[in-house]
């Protein structure tokens, strides 16, 4: 009895020479690209142009242990074509991941009161790769949506923003998909971040895609509003100047090169956004024309002059530390920061042009607890959703099979 050993090697070569490997990078570039979109795989064949390789099989004996090796070399990609098509003509959509990314405000001046009691703002919001992942399932209920999260503390039910916006989406659409849904959280809350946000606004867009698109991202945008201020910013393309409560929403060419990093630290206490703007003064913020911030950022980018936040001095009197904290980054950064701001009505500070946090963080007992993560400026495509960032590190050597029998 001999055996024989067959090596098959998938050989999955983008048109940009990547080589992704099976079960990590070439799984993620898959169900990235087929889960944006509701049918088929014209999205995956648009966004990954495959070269075509024949069947070639190599055969080699060894005389001396009778052992047959032989070596198959091929492109599965027809066979997963044929699965994927199969499985969306009996089923449709059914399941569908979605990268829900943070952001932060490059400036926030407040320059007015309303009648309604909020304040009108001018911001310039932009989108960075730090991001919740949310999996969303239809659900055999016509009734109730199910969500589930990795973290304590975080309402499952109708105060949540994610169920909100479901709700919000049936009602606008008169469709009745309800969903089971799995938040994985990794954006901190209280963080003036916008991580809530940004999960209503994932989910509306991911109850679209089950619906077929019937609504255009627009419409999508306007009824965000009805139930948060800053999540129409997540349906622009990542960089946008917002006016109004923050609902009004202006798509601006992002000026900000994608490869400056920037280390985001956040303390455990949070600030509560409601008590940050009762201790608001209009007569003592910033005067300067948030228009000039715009351009100074457009012609000679990220400084710590045009870092404006009128939210920074009455968070700072909610939480005292928070001040400190600041002030520690900028003084032990030595320069290494562009520039040092709170994002939001806080807690977290923003320190841009390095993906290091100073070391003090680290040493002192004070700063055991905070929340860091590194990040970066991203945007969106026209039609697509946000994706999350891969790095360079993920993407590996051509994966090798084996498998081993005995020919009888």
């Amino acid at each position: 009895m001999s055996s024989c050993n067959i090596l098959c090697s998938y050989q999955l070569y983008s048109s940009c020479n990547v080589k992704p490997q099976i079960g990590s990078s070439r799984k993620s570039c898959f169900s990235q690209s087929w889960s944006n979109r509701p049918y088929g795989l014209s999205y995956f064949h648009k966004n990954f142009e495959f070269r075509r390789s024949n069947f070639v099989i190599v055969k080699a004996s060894d005389s001396t242990t009778s052992r047959k090796q032989v070596e198959i070399t091929y492109n599965p990609e027809e066979k997963f074509n044929k699965l994927a098509d199969e499985v969306d003509r009996e089923a449709g959509l059914t399941r569908l991941t979605l990268f829900s990314p943070c952001k932060i405000n490059v400036f926030l001046r407040i320059t007015g009161k309303r009648d309604d009691g909020y304040h009108d703002l001018a911001s310039l919001f932009h989108v960075i790769s730090l991001g919740d992942k949310i999996k969303f399932s239809l659900s055999p209920s016509k009734s109730k949506d199910r969500l589930s999260t990795n973290v304590a503390g975080v309402p499952l039910d109708e105060r949540n923003l994610i169920i909100k916006a479901l709700n919000l989406y049936r009602k606008k659409t008169g469709t009745d998909n309800h969903f089971w849904i799995h938040l994985d959280k990794k954006v901190p809350t209280g963080a003036g971040l916008g991580g809530g946000s940004s999960n209503a606004a994932t989910a509306l867009w991911a109850a679209n895609q089950f619906s077929g698109c019937v609504a255009s991202e627009k419409d999508l945008q306007e009824w965000s509003g009805e139930i948060g201020s800053d999540i129409p910013f997540f349906f622009s393309h990542g960089a946008a100047y917002c006016t109004g409560r923050g609902e009004v929403v202006q798509d601006i060419p992002s000026s900000i090169p994608f490869d400056i990093p920037m280390v985001l630290i956040k303390p455990q206490q949070a600030c509560s956004t409601a008590e940050v703007y009762k201790r608001f003064q209009l007569d003592l913020s910033s005067k300067v024309d948030p228009l000039s911030l715009l351009e100074k950022i457009s012609t000679t980018g990220i400084s710590q002059d045009v870092c404006v936040n009128d939210l920074e001095p009455p968070a700072f009197e909610v939480l005292p530390s928070l001040k400190r904290l600041k002030q520690r980054v900028i003084a032990a950064g030595r320069g290494q920061y562009d520039a040092v701001f709170m994002s939001g009505s806080g807690s977290t500070i923003v320190g841009v042009g390095s993906p290091d946090p100073p070391q003090f963080v680290y040493d002192d007992e004070e700063y055991k607890d905070v929340f860091m993560s590194e990040a970066s400026f991203i945007t969106r495509p026209a039609n697509e959703w946000y994706v999350e960032p891969v790095s360079a590190s993920n993407i590996g050597d051509q994966p090798e099979f084996s498998t081993t029998f005995d020919e009888s």
